[in-house]
């Protein structure tokens, strides 16, 4: 049976929506009345990174071609454009922690039209990812996958197969794996516009922030070229959710560790989410975020032990591109290099985490979005594996930092020590005696 044509709904090519897209938010967040402004820049310079991958992906082309001396000129210039877009908006990020005095967002349309818009794309990208051309089968991993990541494909996977025999319907395990993958992308996306709005709408106090964050997380090309790299956008799901709930440290703890279970580069995060918390529930941030590391990796360790192999163990702990004292094997701006010239950038990128863990102090929740972004840039700097692609891993917090209001008195609430634990006990001493002995006129319960 042929499909309608009415179903044969695809995305334009990569430079056509890099033009529409940017055109789009243009009209939409652009503020004409104040051509010169830090946002109206900040608007264009989230394209900044688009000709990049426009490079990498017609070196791509050209190397099918069998052009392979043009392809490596493309793909060095496009990482070489991607690695210089990536240190504009780390500066950017640094800058950031000056800008204490935010106008409030004023988008060209109503609440209603950003919130229609945003989901209609989240609709069509939801639409385009789940359709299996040619092109989309054939379609290459950027990244090298994590194991933990890995592991909850097949976990999936293993459902939606349980599914389909407990339903009589069979599949073969390609097509179980694709809608597998595609469903985890889309899931996890979702997760991401969701913690967008509600932490414009509970922390920003404006919801038309939030919604204007996540109608541009729709429309950047970044997420529609890399709509079906789960692996990118799994662990930034889980941080979303954490910024979220940085006012309870215990649940951002959970929260943070669990996106380090299934990636190496949240764990970098730590030192400046634990400076965040500093005499404001530190132990217990650092507490919940080692016990769900522990716990998801162990998990995961465990899983690929008892599996049919156990050099599946070995090779999930041999990453290679996280190693900057190992030759790099995978594609990167570093590819044909000796491992000595991205040590000293690893060097230096170790200092910056030490010193934001530090500085400044206090922090509030604009430093805590404004670094995070700038870690997770620095890493693109001397990551081994396509680094300068993995945009997603930092998007909604780019977008976060864009669009934010003043936020000098967002800071953890202070914690007085051993609170929580006595109103624990004091809670358990009433359901024990019914009543409370410290309160005057309390009786205690009938028997």
């Amino acid at each position: 049976m042929e499909p309608s044509i009415f179903l044969e709904f695809r995305l334009p090519n990569a430079a056509t929506w890099f033009y529409f897209s940017l055109f789009l938010t243009v009209a939409l967040f652009f503020q004409f009345t104040r051509l010169i402004s830090i946002r109206n820049l900040d608007l264009l310079m989230l394209f900044l990174l688009v000709p990049g991958f426009l490079l990498i992906q017609e070196a791509a082309a050209l190397e099918q071609a069998g052009q392979g001396a043009r392809a490596a000129r493309e793909r060095a210039l496009g990482y070489g454009w991607l690695l210089a877009g990536s240190a504009y908006w780390f500066a950017r990020s640094v800058l950031d922690l000056a800008l204490t005095k935010r106008p409030p967002v004023s988008a060209n349309v109503n609440i209603q039209g950003l919130s229609w818009l945003g989901l209609t794309l989240f609709v069509g990208l939801t639409a385009v990812a789940v359709r299996r051309t040619p092109d989309q089968s054939a379609q290459e991993l950027v990244g090298t996958r994590p194991a933990s990541i890995v592991q909850v494909e097949n976990t999936a996977s293993a459902v939606v197969e349980q599914a389909q025999s407990s339903n009589g319907v069979g599949a073969s395990p390609d097509t179980v794996q694709f809608w597998a993958a595609r469903g985890l992308a889309m899931l996890c996306h979702a997760a991401v516009l969701v913690g967008l709005v509600m932490i414009g709408w509970r922390h920003f106090g404006d919801p038309t922030a939030g919604v204007g964050a996540a109608a541009l997380y729709t429309l950047l090309p970044y997420t529609a070229y890399n709509i079906g790299q789960y692996h990118h956008v799994l662990p930034t799901a889980f941080l979303v959710w954490a910024v979220f709930c940085y006012r309870r440290p215990a649940l951002a703890g959970w929260l943070l560790g669990l996106a380090a279970g299934t990636s190496v580069f949240p764990a970098l995060l730590f030192p400046l989410w634990f400076g965040f918390f500093s005499n404001r529930g530190a132990s217990r941030f650092g507490l919940s975020f080692l016990t769900a590391t522990v716990a998801s990796i162990g998990v995961t360790a465990l899983v690929l032990w008892i599996g049919p192999s156990q050099l599946n163990l070995v090779t999930a702990l041999h990453l290679t591109e996280w190693k900057p004292w190992t030759v790099p094997t995978g594609e990167s701006a570093w590819t044909g290099t000796h491992w000595a010239y991205r040590l000293p950038v690893f060097v230096l990128f170790v200092g910056f985490v030490a010193a934001v863990a530090v500085w400044p102090a206090p922090k509030n929740l604009s430093h805590l979005v404004a670094q995070s972004a700038a870690v997770l840039i620095g890493v693109q700097f001397w990551h081994a594996d396509r680094g300068g692609q993995y945009v997603l891993w930092y998007l909604p917090l780019l977008l976060l930092m864009v669009l934010r209001p003043n936020l000098s008195a967002a800071e953890p609430p202070q914690v007085v020590p051993g609170s929580v634990l006595a109103r624990w006990a004091g809670a358990a001493w009433r359901r024990v005696r019914g009543a409370d002995p410290q309160q005057p006129g309390s009786k205690p319960l009938a028997v």
